[in-house]
């Protein structure tokens, strides 16, 4: 991790209008700094760059933060890796916090591996340039697939000797150490120290990772032998794990998000033959199974995914069966089938950009019609068949986490299967039911318990636990970063001491013992808590350059975002600026909390209500009743201090 003075040094010396006007070209505009977004088409510029404040704002995609998230989101990449990128434009030296024996064993073993994977690029790619075999054997090869120097340059492809242990041999003489050959699985041992290049004879493709390091090799004989594999691939390692990685997603993870899409390939040359044509936003399985690990990486990128199959429909469904986790994970899905004998590599071949791009509007169909269609296909008349296709299909929709769009592909399924849409519900809720009883089998099932129902907590995308309370906690937190240092009144005694926003706040809190849920927010307002009562405390500036880059991202936003009340308010009010306004903003921020808070408590009491009645519990029930009468007279006065217009019902 690097250490907090190095981070400021180093977002101190990359000031924001610099950072961006090496990508976009700037003009003054009053105080700040005008120009076209980086990060979606527009033609009218709603860029725009504050240097007072160092930080960035787009207006027509919403993005927006300081220098190093400007780069995090330019070069998709992580937070440390922006850092480190920015630290060596300026030549700052990178301090990081101590390693322990073990971890730097570790690291010490991962970049060493990095060391000889980027070093076995390089002999690959040498070879097929400069060796004769290499140009004869490889380059004849890439070359008859139509594939242009600057392409075979680009994705930085290779070429593997026949002999036994040619590129072995050249790593060893370098100085590379043969336990880091081994363990890329670059080299095979034996016995007797019998050493093996796994790669002989292949033409080579570099898989790199999001960052751009190679972290493995797929390789495909040239010649026709039945005793040898046609592809051979890296086996897993420390710094390679086949189910967190796509093939081509560092040359495509820009265009992606410009695009808002990604289609997603099978093989090697589909996503090269794409980005000859000009399609750049492509990334592929390589001929695995689609995995979580996978569909995540995808999923920062953009929520939009057009699968391309060729007419082999073995392969379909085949492959169809683990599409339901990108539905799964919220992903609207699209399958574009090519025409028969083509496939992505020579469809794209002989189409340019604009006419592939316009195959795919006219062709690509969304997978739950895609599947419906196809099973109908294969189950004929047969009425059993046609039972486990429903069910097929019920599956598939049962797992999409959006309600409204769930809804949509039941109407549409409804029409195509001939099947009234309450029998689909019927048992999409049969479905959801089963789950829920199997989840409920795994815990202690306690009715005096106090605590959140089940589906309190929600996990989401970045790891941590979301609760029913983010918007409440983010007002409150966007107050704090904003405008926590301001003086909020004096206290009524002879000193008259400031109480800042900050301090309100905070004993308001404080006084309930009320807590955050969602683990940032939760660490925010505990380092807010520890930190506001510091001299020159800023809070904006400390969370905006924190070391925890999630902490950062979400100081970026609520620097950027404007505060709204509530949907509610909202309709009915214009909201003023904040500073205009702290004697009603702030107190309202605390107590639509407080008011969310009674009334999910409310909630849950009435669940243990008719639990306990259920079981006849007839003393649980009276004293269930007693709690309840106090809650109600907790939300009466909250009610009355709010104002019925902004009360936001769960």
């Amino acid at each position: 991790m690097i250490d907090q003075p190095t981070i400021d040094r180093i977002t101190e010396a990359a000031q924001i209008q610099d950072v961006v006007s090496d990508y976009v070209t700037l003009k003054k505009r009053g105080v700040n700094l005008l120009g076209l977004c980086p990060f979606h088409g527009e033609k009218t510029p709603s860029f725009i760059v504050s240097p007072a404040k160092g930080i960035f704002k787009c207006f027509g995609c919403g993005k927006g933060g300081n220098s190093v998230h400007f780069i995090m989101e330019h070069e998709q990449i992580t937070y440390y890796e922006a850092l480190k990128y920015l630290a060596k434009k300026y030549n700052i030296e990178v301090h990081e916090r101590e390693l322990s024996p073990e971890e730097m064993a570790v690291r010490n073993d991962r970049e060493s591996m990095f060391l000889v994977n980027d070093f076995a690029q390089k002999h690959f790619a040498h070879t097929l340039h400069n060796h004769i075999d290499g140009k004869s054997i490889g380059l004849s090869y890439f070359r008859e697939r139509g594939f242009r120097d600057d392409i075979i340059q680009k994705f930085q492809l290779g070429y593997s000797l026949e002999q036994r242990d040619a590129f072995t041999q050249s790593a060893i003489k370098a100085g590379y150490n043969k336990e880091y050959l081994i363990k890329t699985g670059l080299t095979l041992e034996g016995d007797n120290n019998y050493l093996a290049d796994r790669f002989r004879g292949r033409v080579m493709f570099p898989v790199h990772s999001l960052s751009g390091k190679v972290v493995a090799f797929g390789g495909r004989i040239l010649k026709k032998d039945d005793k040898m594999a046609k592809y051979v691939n890296s086996p897993e390692s420390e710094i390679y794990h086949k189910s967190n990685e796509l093939y081509g997603i560092y040359f495509a993870k820009q265009a992606i998000v410009k695009q808002d899409r990604c289609f997603l390939v099978e093989g090697y040359t589909d996503v090269i033959s794409m980005h000859q044509s000009g399609i750049e936003n492509v990334v592929a399985s390589s001929g695995t199974s689609l995995t979580p690990g996978q569909i995540r990486l995808i999923h920062r990128f953009t929520e939009n995914v057009t699968i391309i199959y060729d007419g082999d429909a073995a392969g379909i469904k085949a492959s169809i069966r683990g599409i339901d986790l990108l539905l799964e994970e919220g992903l609207n899905i699209k399958v574009l089938l090519l025409p028969d004998g083509d496939d992505p590599d020579s469809f794209a071949r002989k189409t340019n950009a604009s006419d592939f791009i316009d195959y795919v509007e006219r062709n690509a169909a969304d997978f739950i019609r895609f599947k419906t269609n196809l099973l109908l296909a294969e189950a004929g008349k047969d009425p059993v068949k046609r039972a486990g296709l429903v069910l097929d299909i019920v599956r598939s929709i049962s797992i999409i986490p959006n309600t409204a769009i769930r809804g949509e592909y039941v109407k549409e399924c409804s029409t195509l299967l001939n099947v009234e849409e309450q029998m689909l519900y019927y048992e999409i809720n049969k479905l959801k039911n089963s789950e829920q009883d199997k989840i409920a089998l795994r815990r202690p099932n306690d009715v005096t318990n106090s605590g959140p129902p089940d589906d309190f907590f929600l996990p989401d995308e970045v790891g941590v636990v979301a609760s029913k309370f983010e918007d409440q906690e983010r007002n409150i937190l966007q107050i704090l970063i904003k405008h926590g240092e301001a003086v909020f009144f004096y206290s009524d005694d002879a000193k008259q001491e400031p109480i800042t926003v900050g301090d309100y706040i905070m004993e308001e809190l404080e006084h309930d013992n009320l807590v955050f849920d969602n683990a940032i927010h939760s660490l925010m307002l505990e380092e807010y808590k520890a930190h506001h009562k510091q001299k020159n405390f800023v809070a904006e500036k400390f969370f905006l350059y924190h070391q925890n880059g999630q902490i950062s991202m979400l100081t970026a936003e609520l620097v950027t975002d404007k505060y709204t009340l509530s949907r509610i308010h909202s309709k009915v009010k214009k909201v003023e600026a904040d500073a205009d306004r702290f004697i009603d903003l702030v107190p309202r921020v605390v107590f639509e909390f407080k008011n969310c808070l009674i009334l999910e408590k409310i909630k849950q009491k009435l669940m243990e209500m008719k639990s306990a009645n259920d079981l006849k519990n007839n003393a649980l029930v009276d004293q269930i009743m007693q709690e309840m009468s106090q809650l109600e007279i907790v939300k009466k006065q909250l009610s009355k201090t709010l104002g019925e217009r902004i009360i936001i019902k769960l």
